[in-house]
């Protein structure tokens, strides 16, 4: 048996409150001065970086640690993403980044890269409805993004074109004499 303790003493909730705000300050300074993707989800190391805040954060916040050594976790998690962003910026990316995989050329479905991707036709079904596509002829393409995020390029406009610059490191792209109707290949070639 357990008993549950519905009762904090004083001093160690103001603590508590104290350590949270400390925390919740430093991780806003540290933002500012890290820049716009501190939060942004555009790589793996994004998405384990804002794992880690938020665990620093609570972990800090709670006591688990001593706030010293919480806020230098956090520090230390936000250099470690500028010094990633910048490795990135020169070349790293190609390490440490995914390619984004074709999931549709036009209306057709490509299921092996949907295989390789993981998802079933229902996922992809899912994310043309969210993407307001209300028949297959109007996908131009579907993309399964680095960061798992799924981009649907459609037109309702007849004769619309996709210019294929925008499917540049693309996995899985059918080749330029293949590509569907509306793809406008001669942009890159």
């Amino acid at each position: 048996e357990h008993d549950v303790a519905f009762t904090v003493d004083p001093m160690t909730a103001l603590a508590t409150i104290a350590a949270a705000a400390i925390a919740v300050v430093v991780v806003v300074a540290l933002t500012r001065m890290n820049g716009l993707l501190s939060f942004a989800k555009m790589a793996p190391h994004d998405f384990a970086s804002t794992i880690a805040v938020g665990s620093l954060l609570a972990t800090t916040a709670t006591g688990a640690v001593p706030v010293a050594q919480g806020l230098a976790g956090l520090v230390g998690v936000y250099a470690t993403q500028r010094a990633i962003q910048r490795w990135r910026r020169s070349g790293g990316h190609r390490v440490t980044d995914n390619s984004p995989l074709l999931l549709m050329a036009g209306e057709e479905v490509l299921d092996d890269n949907l295989r390789k991707a993981g998802m079933a036709r229902a996922d992809l079904v899912a994310k043309l409805r969210e993407s307001n596509v209300t028949h297959p002829r109007q996908v131009m393409a579907v993309v399964l993004e680095t960061t798992g995020d799924v981009s649907v390029l459609h037109s309702d406009e007849a004769g619309a074109q996709l210019d294929t610059r925008l499917l540049e490191n693309v996995r899985g792209l059918p080749d330029p004499l293949d590509a569907p109707a509306g793809w406008d290949t001669a942009a890159t070639s």
